[in-house]
């Protein structure tokens, strides 16, 4: 159930810390540094070698075979190139895109030296390397043109890019997490690609940091690289386990803080590169001076308490089989409100309570403030800033920000005012939310950018990213870590589903827990996370299946 890349999340905020002390497993500083290699996060490359043209093959043939050659990227996709024209071969882009298929799909001739192929469309990848799952039943349909090159059909127009089935698209391509910060330069904050799996990785995810985050993403994250910094050279070179990146003159302007923040943008975005163990950073060939001290260190996936934060009885706090370990100054005022949904910060000290008649915000000392008392609202969340968000589930665009003080601050959305808001979570980082939508029966899972002034105030969303929904009827939505969320839904039979959504990547199925689910909560990772059933039960993801963790709660709160 648990992807070998899920580790990423877990290790990279100890390898950021001990990165910038100068002691990383990936340290980039002025100087080579090597430190102990990564191996818990990396994949090994596979590469296929597909077969060239066979003599005598009709058009078909040509263009079935030549769409299987797209599975080998040596050579600049030399032996693909071999189906295609000579003039043609030198002017096809086969890293346009990818189109990821199910099944063999459709080949239909229109004329002699005109043939379609239509095949149904798992997803697609852009030249920027942004993973897009296609809706179920999407079909996609592209044209090529053959002419007689002797006695042989060969093809004189292809479409751009690859087609790969999803095995072959899951052997030869990564996904990587290109790193940004949030506004407040505390937390790394990842935007996952997909590359090809070979040497020209390390260039391709370079080049990614340096073009900036995804659109859907802008105005929620920046970078700490001058504005107009590129390559100096065309790649990013490997020599014995170092990736050597020279930026252009643009990155000598920085200043040392703004240097050791981009260190750690590099460090954090080579992660998963198996070929590199240490990172050599120069600007025009000259060596780039970087303090092992400068900056502050910013940290990645920000761990939570591993034990389940419950009410039971009137209790509230960190549950065992046994007992509860309650949280001096906030448990007794939290219970004082018969909370329906909790969701504390420990950061912050600060817990966010819904109940049945509004929002409210306690602190650490036992302090509660009403901060909003509209009907009809949705499980309130925080973000990293200690700001509350509430919204009623009758509009998304109902969303309001909350300072610890009762200050509202209207979010500006481009929502759909007539959907209804089953759930919304934010990540840990502060810089993104996911929404649950039900669209009169549709269910639509959303992720979008938060927005802030120039104080960090919380002001709009950016244009939301839509993800793969659940089936069945949602219920409930958390984050799993710093690229991932979780949704809980139920079926006709008020039987539980848990689906994993990569934000960014694929979606997973992660099973049935037993009984009918109320509420899911995300912990430190895809094995711990958490779902209330509505007798009390507490279950948790074990190999194949889910486990009754032997702890009952009237109510399971989420951490950040």
């Amino acid at each position: 159930m648990i992807r070998p890349r899920r580790a990423v999340a877990v290790a990279l905020g100890i390898l950021l810390a001990v990165a910038l002390a100068g002691c990383a497993n990936l340290p980039s500083g002025g100087g080579v540094q090597t430190g102990q290699k990564i191996t818990s996060n990396v994949q090994s490359d596979i590469e296929y070698l597909p077969s060239g043209p066979v003599a005598g093959s009709d058009q078909e043939r040509i263009v079935r075979d030549f769409i299987e050659a797209g599975t080998g990227s040596q050579s600049n996709y030399g032996v693909a190139r071999e189906y295609l024209t000579k003039s043609f071969a030198a002017k096809w882009n086969p890293r346009a895109s990818v189109i990821v298929r199910q099944g063999s799909g459709t080949v239909t001739a229109q004329s002699p030296t005109q043939v379609t192929y239509t095949v149904q469309t798992a997803a697609t990848v852009d030249a920027s390397g942004h993973y897009t799952e296609s809706q179920p039943s999407t079909n996609s349909t592209l044209t090529f043109r053959l002419q007689k090159v002797g006695t042989e059909w060969r093809l004189s127009y292809a479409p751009p890019g690859i087609v790969l089935t999803t095995a072959n698209f899951d052997l030869v391509f990564r996904p990587h997490a290109v790193y940004f910060y949030d506004p407040t330069y505390t937390y790394l904050v990842p935007d996952e690609r997909w590359f090809l799996a070979r040497s020209s990785t390390t260039t391709r995810i370079a080049e990614a940091l340096l073009a900036g985050p995804s659109k859907w993403l802008r105005g929620a994250v920046v970078s700490a690289f001058p504005e107009g910094t590129q390559l100096a050279l065309d790649s990013v070179t490997i020599d014995s386990g170092t990736a050597h990146v020279d930026l252009s003159g643009d990155a000598g302007s920085a200043d040392a803080t703004e240097r050791s923040r981009m260190r750690a943008q590099l460090v954090a975005s080579f992660s998963t590169v198996a070929t590199v163990s240490a990172v050599d950073i120069s600007v025009d060939g000259a060596h780039l001076s970087i303090p092992d001290d400068a900056g502050s260190v910013a940290s990645t996936d920000p761990p939570v308490d591993a034990r389940p934060l419950i009410l039971v009885k009137d209790e509230f706090g960190f549950g065992s089989s046994t007992s509860v370990a309650q949280i001096s100054g906030l448990s007794k005022a939290v219970v004082a409100l018969h909370p329906t949904s909790v969701e504390y910060s420990a950061k912050e000290g600060v817990a966010a309570v819904g109940t049945a008649v509004g929002v409210s915000a306690v602190q650490g000392n036992g302090t509660t403030t009403k901060l909003d008392p509209r009907p009809g609202l949705v499980a309130p969340t925080m973000d990293s800033l200690g700001y509350v968000w509430s919204a009623q589930s009758t509009d998304p665009r109902s969303i309001t920000a909350y300072g610890i003080d009762g200050t509202p601050h209207t979010i500006t959305t481009s929502l759909p005012a007539d959907q209804q808001l089953v759930a919304f979570k934010i990540s840990r980082d502060g810089t993104r939310i996911a929404m649950l939508l039900d669209a009169d029966g549709t269910t639509r899972l959303l992720v979008a950018a938060i927005l802030r002034d120039s104080k960090h105030v919380p002001t709009g969303l950016g244009d939301a990213l839509d993800i793969t929904a659940p089936t069945g009827t949602p219920v409930a939505v958390t984050w799993v870590d710093e690229l991932t969320v979780a949704t809980l839904s139920t079926d006709n039979a008020g039987d539980s589903m848990v689906s994993e959504h990569d934000v960014g990547g694929e979606s997973t199925d992660l099973g049935r827990p037993t009984g009918t689910g109320v509420d899911i909560v995300g912990g430190n990772g895809v094995d711990r996370v958490r779902v209330l059933t509505s007798d009390g039960g507490i279950l948790e993801p074990r190999g194949n299946g889910w486990e009754d963790t032997g702890i009952t709660a009237q109510l399971l709160a989420t951490q950040r």
